[in-house]
């Protein structure tokens, strides 16, 4: 087993994912389909709908990675997640829909970090306490 391999396992298992690598890059996904939506007045529990994904990439010799993050999040949980991201140092790069006719509406938080994996990985998992 290669190293970012044992790395995927522990950043997934931090985050509470599954772990895929392919081509270097590790990709932790998460389902959040506890939350019951609507999209165009049917029910969805697609995984385009209601996720969490992670990845990491591109480490140096320093082991610090690219980091990055989407999470659907009801509109009442954005603030205070990304309040608990940015006082930890991790970017937001966009807030935003992906559906019309959503209901509830959700919004989609993307992030970024570049620092060890498993730093991310707690930082994130210390976010995520704040959603329902």
């Amino acid at each position: 087993m290669d190293n970012i391999d044992v790395l995927c396992q522990q950043f997934a298992r931090i985050l509470g994912g599954q772990p895929n690598v392919e081509h270097d890059v590790c990709m932790v996904k998460k389902s959040r389909s506890h939350i019951k939506v609507n999209i165009m007045g049917k029910p969805s529990h697609s995984g385009l709908a209601l996720h969490s994904m992670w990845s990491f990439e591109s480490i140096d010799h320093q082991g610090k990675a690219l980091n990055l993050g989407e999470t659907a999040l009801l509109q009442e949980e954005a603030y205070p997640f990304i309040w608990h991201l940015q006082r930890s140092g991790i970017v937001l790069s966009a807030l935003h829909n992906h559906w019309l006719f959503d209901t509830p509406h959700l919004v989609y938080a993307h992030y970024a970090s570049v620092e060890e994996p498993l730093s991310f990985a707690k930082k994130v998992a210390e976010a995520y306490k704040v959603l329902k």
